[in-house]
């Protein structure tokens, strides 16, 4: 497939996704969607690929959804179109991990498409809110749903009743963000993640990232079952064997991702 929203390359382990609309900030219109969608199932379908990358420009990672395509909408149009949930919900099923690499401004649905990643690493000059409430709109891709489970409720009212944007350090200081570095390191910095992954069992990063969004779904007694049963599943992976006899043997474990 040509991508004509999008860039998308392999980095080592790595899946690497760039958004590319420069002209509209990485502004998310359908055809962006659908082809991040693509590249998206390429990568989990690649064995050599262990976690995607995902960002944006140096000065937005994606301003929120495209407002041009939103604005003649009727309310049949966005219901009978299924908006958002018809493609949008593709970074929340990927198996794989998504780390999310941002700089700029991650605004409405493009912080909500950040907090669909599974890690997010933002740069110095990273800007995140829900200003949906300036359009005459509520956040519709995650932002009041996503944002009190990863900041608390207090931040998510703050910034989705009043348009405010949240800094880089107030977003780890949160929670929302997992690290912070220059922005010409952001992706560098996500990169070196998929490296350290790397080194790991792609199945038990997977049941890994499985169990914690467990944790947002249902209670702890039954998130804790999960967790369980994804704990004893472990003990029939090859790679279960390995890292535990290479722990023993004081050698490095070689996982072969079975």
């Amino acid at each position: 497939m040509a991508y004509s929203a999008i860039v998308v390359e392999k980095r080592g382990p790595a899946g690497l996704v760039r958004l590319n609309r420069p002209e509209a900030l990485n502004a998310l219109n359908d055809t962006l969607v659908d082809e991040l969608g693509h590249a998206l199932a390429g990568f989990e379908a690649d064995d050599a690929i262990v976690a995607i990358v995902l960002t944006g420009s140096e000065k937005a990672f994606a301003a929120g959804a495209d407002i041009a395509a939103m604005a003649t909408m009727s309310w049949m149009d966005a219901y009978r179109g299924d908006y958002i949930t018809r493609n949008w919900e593709r970074v929340k099923t990927c198996r794989k991990p998504v780390i999310a690499a941002v700089s700029g401004f991650a605004l409405g649905g493009g912080c909500e498409l950040a907090m669909m990643c599974d890690i997010i690493v933002a740069g110095e000059s990273a800007k995140f809110g829900q200003p949906e409430v300036r359009l005459g709109i509520p956040p519709g891709a995650g932002g009041t749903q996503r944002l009190p489970r990863a900041a608390g409720k207090a931040k998510a009212m703050d910034l989705c009743l009043t348009a405010r944007f949240m800094d880089a350090a107030e977003a780890e200081r949160v929670g929302l963000v997992s690290r912070i570095v220059a922005d010409e390191r952001v992706v560098d910095e996500a990169l070196a993640i998929v490296d350290t992954m790397a080194g790991y069992s792609l199945p038990v990063l997977m049941m890994i990232k499985e169990s914690v969004n467990r944790a947002f779904e249902t209670t702890l007694t039954e998130g804790l079952l999960f967790e369980r049963r994804s704990f004893h599943a472990a003990f029939g992976l090859e790679d279960q064997k390995e890292g535990m006899n290479a722990f023993l043997e004081k050698r490095k474990a070689d996982f072969r991702h079975r």
